[in-house]
Order: structure tokens, then C-alpha cells, then sequence
């Protein structure tokens, strides 16, 4: 049985106590960050930690990313903490900021996907905060199947786990709706692994130029430092098509396809920032913050509508938009049309 806590009125400690108690217990709890949903567990527990890979179906070698509450829980974690490192937590933490780091031997090699580093972000979703502090660093992936779209909803996690985990916390939608970005301060230059819900404009302005990794741009890998570099990831059950190009090209060649892929028999939903004539059509809004917002949610709204083929319109690369086009290319396993 799945208990759900609803919090979506705000934070009651009294409910933050229970699901820590869980937590605690070596059991498993989804709760609400600024970005996505999270499958929370003990991080210093490796029987624990293991059930979050069972629960999602997730590669052993798929490290997790710890969430603590204050700075001085990482130095319990991370064996060095360079320079940048300080610079960055005290500008951006709490916030969507995930720092790789030199992991110490307390940290369990399960939690690191085996690796000699560990991920940590400081989440500052208040939910978050008080569970952390109520009892200990959090690991939690994305409270998703592994290959599914993110959760930003309670319903989300309810749909991939309800009976399968111990404790959901509903908090409401997420505020940002894409996971953390990723920043590998391990090695001698500051490498992005991941794009997320904090520019990487806004870390450059702190530490300077940032190397950008390759698997960023769908390069394969053959160790992941970080979630989302190596497997499949944010796919729904319908084939997603992003359609990329100059704005006016983009939203002919959108109509062009729907007409094709309609006049084969399909289902087409459309996935944009204006309103195209479809089978089923998400508008994502008019702002990066919007659709980025709207993303994840967008890909589950539009399978749960039963459509066969998912265009994707695609937006600039800037600020938000670099995490949003990586969700979007890796979601549709990089079938992309050029307009």
C-alpha cells in the first residue's frame, strides 16, 4: 500500500515527520523538489538505496543524485570541495544545481552508480528542505518508471508506482519542471553534464567559461557521472518528432507533417507554443519558463490522449531552452526534422 501525504496547502511538519519516519526506515518516499518529483531514500543506506533501483527499473550504473539540507552536509559526502564549488552553493544553493564531487568512503558505491564521485544539490522546495532535515541526505532519482517522462505532479507518481513504494508526498506541480543542472567539478575543468533548471549563463557569470560534455549533445558514453547521460530518457509511449529551424519553417513543416502522418491513419498530437489544427494538441506556453514547465507533463498528457506520433516544436537554445531541446531530442531519441 502506497500512503499519500497531502501537503498541497503547504508544509505541516507533522506530515513531514511521518514520511521521514519512512525514510528512515530504509523505505521509499516521493516527494516534490522545485524541479521534478523525486523517489527518496536513505543515502547512506545501501539496502535501501537498492530499492530505488528495483522500484524504477534502473541501470546499476545510473548514479543518484544526494540531496541535502545544509551546506555542511557535504563535507559528510564529498571528499574535496573545490573553490568553485563554495562559489557556486553560496550563489545557487538552495536550488536547481547538482555539483559532482569526489565522494568519501561513506558514501555507498550503489548511490554513485559505482563511481568514485558523488552528485549532490541542495533543493530549495520547502517540502524538500524539511524531509531532508527530518531525517538524513536523500537520495532520488526522477520518481519516474526509468525511460519515462519526469514527474512534475503527485499524479505522475502515482501513475509509474502507486503500491509499489511506501509514500508519496503531494506538493502540487513543480516550479520549473526540468530536472537540476549538472556541473563536474571533479576533474580539472568545470564540464556540464546536464542542462537544467538553472542556466548555464548564470554559473558562467560565477566561475567563468564551463566546458560543455559531449553526451549533451547525444554523444553515447560508456560511464554516466550523471543521470541522463547514458540510457534512454523522458520517452513516452507514442514516437516523438522534433521539428527544429527558423520559427516561420518550423510552423509550416509542423502542418506539413500532421497532414502526412493523419493522411496514414495515425493519431498526431502537437506540442507547441501557438496552436497548430491536430488530432490532440498541449499548448506549452509562451515563455522558456513555460515550456519547460509544461514539458514532461505535455509527453504524459498527450500519451494518456492515446496519439500515435508526437511533434515536438522545437525552441531556442538559451537560458532554459538548452535543458528543454536536450529533454526534447533525447525523448525523441534524437528523430529530428530540420525545417
Amino acid at each position: 500500500m502506497t500512503v499519500v501525504i497531502n501537503m498541497r496547502e503547504g508544509l505541516d511538519e507533522r506530515k513531514v515527520r511521518i514520511a521521514a519516519r519512512f525514510i528512515l526506515e530504509g523505505k521509499l518516499v516521493a516527494f516534490p523538489t522545485e524541479t521534478v518529483y523525486g523517489l527518496g531514500a536513505d543515502a547512506l543506506n545501501e539496502k535501501a538505496v537498492k530499492r530505488i533501483f528495483k522500484a524504477k527499473g534502473r541501470p546499476a550504473d545510473n548514479p543518484l543524485i544526494v540531496h541535502i539540507a545544509d551546506f555542511k552536509d557535504l563535507n559528510k559526502l564529498a571528499r574535496e570541495i573545490p573553490e568553485e564549488a563554495k562559489l557556486l552553493a553560496e550563489r545557487f544553493w538552495p536550488g536547481p544545481l547538482t555539483m559532482v564531487l569526489p565522494k568519501k568512503d561513506e558514501v555507498p558505491k550503489v548511490t554513485t552508480g559505482g563511481l568514485d564521485t558523488v552528485a549532490v544539490r541542495m533543493p530549495s522546495h520547502p517540502i524538500a528542505l524539511a524531509l531532508i532535515r527530518a531525517s538524513t541526505p536523500i537520495a532520488a532519482p526522477s520518481a519516474n518508471v526509468s525511460g519515462r517522462p519526469s514527474p512534475t505532479m503527485a499524479e505522475h507518481v502515482i501513475d509509474d508506482f502507486y503500491g509499489k513504494i511506501e509514500c508519496v508526498i503531494d506538493g502540487g506541480e513543480t516550479k520549473i519542471g526540468v530536472e537540476s543542472t549538472v556541473i563536474d567539478l571533479s576533474g580539472e575543468k568545470p564540464t556540464l553534464l546536464r542542462p537544467g533548471g538553472l542556466p548555464l549563463e548564470e554559473i558562467e557569470r560565477v566561475i567563468g567559461e564551463v566546458e560543455i560534455h559531449p553526451a549533451v549533445r547525444g554523444k553515447l558514453v560508456d560511464v554516466a557521472r550523471s543521470p541522463g547521460m547514458k540510457y534512454k530518457h523522458y520517452s513516452p509511449e507514442a514516437q516523438v518528432i522534433v521539428v527544429e529551424g527558423p520559427r516561420e519553417r518550423v510552423r509550416e513543416k509542423i502542418k506539413e507533417l500532421v497532414k502526412e502522418y493523419q493522411g496514414q491513419g495515425l493519431c498526431v498530437g502537437v506540442m507547441a507554443t501557438e496552436p497548430y489544427e491536430c488530432d490532440e494538441f498541449f499548448h506549452l506556453g509562451g515563455t522558456e519558463e513555460e515550456v519547460a514547465r509544461n514539458l514532461f507533463k505535455a509527453l504524459r498528457e498527450l500519451d494518456k490522449r492515446g496519439v500515435d506520433i508526437i511533434i515536438a516544436e522545437g525552441i531556442e537554445e538559451r537560458g532554459l531552452g538548452f535543458a528543454v531541446m536536450n529533454r526534447l531530442r533525447k525523448a525523441a531519441g534524437y528523430r529530428i526534422i530540420w525545417a
